[in-house]
Formats: C-alpha cells, structure tokens, sequence
C-alpha cells in the first residue's frame, strides 16, 4: 500500500507524543506497541510471542507482568492484576492471543467496520460466518498466483495460504472467523489516517 512506511513513522512518533497524555495503563500498553511498529495482527502477534516464556501460547501472570516490565511499565502489583482482569476476558487466569489482540487493537470508526464486513460477506458465501476454501472457489481465482502458474502449488494450497493471512497465528486452521477478519484489518486500519481513504482501499481490493 503506497505510503505504509511513511504512516507507520508517523504512526509512532504520534503514539511517543500521546504517551505522555494519557495515564490508562492499557492505552499506554496500546500506544508503547504502536511507538515500536507493532499495530497489526503480526506486530501485536510477536510481541506476545515474545511475553510468552514458556511457549504456552498464553500468558499467566507472571509472564505479563515481566512482559509489562520489558515495555517499561512500572506498575505495582495491584494494578498490574487489575490490568491482567481486563485482558483474561473469560477469567481462565490466563490470557490467551485472541483475547490480547482484541484487548490492544486500535478501535475502529463504524463506517471502517461496516466496509469490513461487506469484504467479508462477500467472501463468505455460505453465510455462515467462517470463510473456507469452499467459500473462496469462485470468488478467488488462484490460478493467477504465481506458484499455482509454476506449478508449485495446487489451487488449494493457493487458498489456503490466502486464508492464513488473515487466521490468527495460534491457530492457523484454514477458516476465517468475523473476529480474526476484523482483527486482520484493526492492524491495516491503524496505518491509515482517514476512513475515507481506508474505504476507498477496501472497495477497491475487494471490487466492492
């Protein structure tokens, strides 16, 4: 996308400025990612990787509160488990990758959301609110992927790695939920300053 770079700069040189403004520790959690050009669901994705120690693919509390630490937040315990509170959305007392990236990713306007949701009603042609590669046939022509040319792949394999953009990367089981969707899109939404801009990119790569 034309300018990426240059709005991920921006991007963290306004969340640095902002830092200063604001005292809620999830915010300055949101805005600290952003400052280190981790906005999208693969930046978000490392840096959980990165807080989970024992390769559990979820986070106790120990681990966020070193992880919090490694981001230079100094907080005490107290506040640090009210903090971990509003990230275990299910009170499992541990915080899964989902539940982390729909904590942190930057919100949305209403009008991206909507756009968002007709790409992939557009893809979902069951209407049953997964994408799979039976969804994909005939909406995606793989046949114009350059491994799928050479040979390298069959036009499933060219579905599925479609589809692997967009799952979340702890859980890459060949269908798209609306959440991992939306959560694929929070990342692309947060490099791009204007909804107007946004949704004329979406409309434009989804032929909407």
């Amino acid at each position: 996308m034309p300018g990426t770079a240059r709005h991920d700069r921006e991007m963290a040189i306004q969340a640095k400025r902002s830092l200063s403004k604001t005292t809620d520790p999830v915010e300055r959690l949101r805005l600290k990612c952003l400052a280190r050009g981790s906005a999208g669901i693969k930046g978000l994705g490392k840096v959980f990787q990165i807080m989970d120690d024992d390769n559990s693919r979820t986070l106790d509390f120990k681990e966020f509160v070193k992880g919090l630490n490694d981001y230079a937040m100094m907080i005490d315990k107290e506040e640090a488990q009210e903090i971990f509170q509003i990230f275990d959305k299910d009170g499992s007392g541990t915080i899964d990758f989902d539940e982390f990236l729909v904590t942190l990713r930057p919100p949305m306007s209403n009008a991206r959301k909507e756009i968002i949701m007709q790409a992939f009603r557009k893809l979902d042609k069951t209407g049953d609110g997964v994408i799979t590669i039976e969804d994909l046939r005939g909406v995606y022509n793989a046949k114009h992927h350059p491994k799928y040319q050479n040979g390298d792949w069959t036009e499933d394999q060219v579905f599925r790695a479609f589809l692997d953009n967009f799952d979340s990367p702890y859980d890459k089981d060949g269908k798209v939920t609306t959440e991992e969707f939306m959560n694929y899109y929070a990342g692309v939404s947060a490099s791009i300053d204007t909804d107007v801009y946004f949704i004329v990119m979406m409309k434009n790569a989804w032929k909407l």
